[in-house]
């Protein structure tokens, strides 16, 4: 089975930079597309930026030129790095990862709901 965990949230002033790192495992990257998904309180979860197997990268229009997406095979992690957070970033923020039919990364983000798998979350929070 796939296992997601996800660590790195906290507390941080607008402005300021965090680093999600994801740990995986039970699958095989081959045909797999791995992302960030987050969901704010009273808000529909939204696609943040999903990587495909071969490293193709893609990111919310909300979050481009902020957020860094990467994975390392060797360690079989993925990683979010955030810059410049704002305070609509506040977020629970999730580690997602399946087998997924779509035409393209930005597709999916938009379609959040296909990815099979989710970690159990954790927490961005970025105050004013």
């Amino acid at each position: 089975q796939v296992q997601l965990v996800e660590s790195g949230g906290g507390s941080v002033q607008a402005g300021g930079s965090l680093r999600l790192s994801c740990a995986a495992s039970g699958y095989t990257d081959s045909n797999y597309w791995t992302g960030w998904l987050r969901q704010a309180p009273g808000k529909e979860r939204e696609g943040v930026a999903a990587i495909d197997s071969a490293g193709s990268t893609s990111y919310a229009e909300s979050v481009k030129g902020r957020f860094t997406n990467s994975k390392d095979n060797t360690k079989n992690t993925l990683s979010l790095q955030m810059t410049s957070l704002k305070p609509e970033d506040t977020a629970m923020y999730y580690c997602a990862a399946g087998v997924v039919c779509t035409p393209g990364g930005s597709w999916l983000l938009s379609h959040p709901e296909l990815f099979p798998y989710w970690g159990q979350g954790t927490q961005v929070t970025v105050s004013s």
